[in-house]
């Protein structure tokens, strides 16, 4: 686990070593107690659990809370190398399954924001059973109108570019990821992400203080080069049986949705739209909760019902 940057939440820490061992080991904060309940961090230049430090407050009154720093980001380990779609899911489903083994087997809830969307509906599909419901906060996949309908297992990865960025001397990626790294581009990607300029200032702290981690541009260059994109993102979601709940807002980058309509009749998905940017929580928390808590009630017979046999 990183030592040369601090813990994003005041609670307790677990470390867990992946189970194929080429990514590291895993951060793992917890608190509160009840139903268990996951949250996954999106994915940029710069993400970690403190994107989601407003849910773990607000959910930690009245159930058990658990949030992991992805391969690659935070508190995790950073290594070397290219990071995929198969590594982010492991690592999930992994986080997953110790989480529901310590509470006797109970299905849970997951939150993922952004690109993480992806990779927890991914793993629904892969472990059914495993979760009682899924929350997509802004999530991609369902912007524009391009059809994401490619074999299983597809991505977006661009080689050659991953290759040029990765190379040695000059080391280009090192060189972007610094440029994308400096304080004041960090604000202004987050006032896009905000759609404003009145942004969560202890969020961009911690986001520039992630950037001096040895090798953090690692993780990013995957997600620069397309390797953390799926290409068959529709027929995933389209699988999903458990209840889903989509929520987003009307301002920033991330507004354009128009591909939700694959999915917006259908009985197990909801969608929400707040007055907000992509992290709507951060705005307006007693609104984005209301609307939460009521979607976690609809999950809790199914949680209570439902045991799951270890190593799912």
């Amino acid at each position: 686990m990183n030592t040369a940057l601090p813990a994003a939440l005041d609670t307790d820490s677990h470390t867990l070593h992946h189970l194929d061992g080429t990514s590291g080991r895993i951060a793992v904060y917890a608190g509160g107690s009840g139903t268990p309940v996951l949250l996954v961090h999106s994915i940029n230049a710069l993400a970690s659990v403190a994107e989601v430090r407003p849910l773990f407050e607000a959910l930690c009154q009245d159930h058990s809370v658990y949030a992991l720093d992805l391969p690659g980001y935070g508190l995790s380990d950073r290594l070397p190398r290219v990071y995929s779609v198969g590594d982010m899911c492991d690592a999930i489903q992994q986080v997953a399954q110790w989480v529901t083994d310590r509470h006797s087997g109970l299905a849970l809830h997951v939150v993922g924001v952004s690109l993480s969307c992806e990779f927890v509906a991914r793993v629904a599909q892969q472990a059914p059973g495993l979760f009682a419901g899924l929350a997509l906060v802004s999530p991609t996949g369902f912007r524009g109108g391009k059809s994401l309908r490619q074999p299983a297992g597809s991505t977006l990865f661009m080689g050659g570019f991953d290759r040029f960025l990765r190379r040695p001397g000059p080391a280009w990626g090192r060189f972007l990821f610094r440029q994308l790294s400096r304080p004041s581009v960090v604000r202004y990607f987050l006032q896009r992400t905000w759609g404003g300029k009145n942004i969560n200032e202890t969020l961009w702290a911690y986001a520039v203080r992630t950037a001096h981690v040895p090798n953090a541009e690692q993780a990013p260059l995957s997600f620069l080069s397309g390797g953390l994109f799926s290409a068959d993102m529709h027929n995933v979601y389209e699988s999903l049986s458990l209840p889903v709940w989509v929520v987003h807002g009307t301002r920033g980058d991330f507004t354009d949705y128009r591909a939700l309509d694959l999915v917006r009749e259908r009985p197990n998905w909801q969608v929400t739209v707040m007055q907000a940017g992509a992290m709507p929580y951060f705005e307006d928390i007693a609104a984005f909760m209301a609307t939460y808590r009521a979607f976690l009630l609809q999950g809790a017979k199914r949680s209570r019902s439902q045991p799951l046999a270890s190593g799912v």
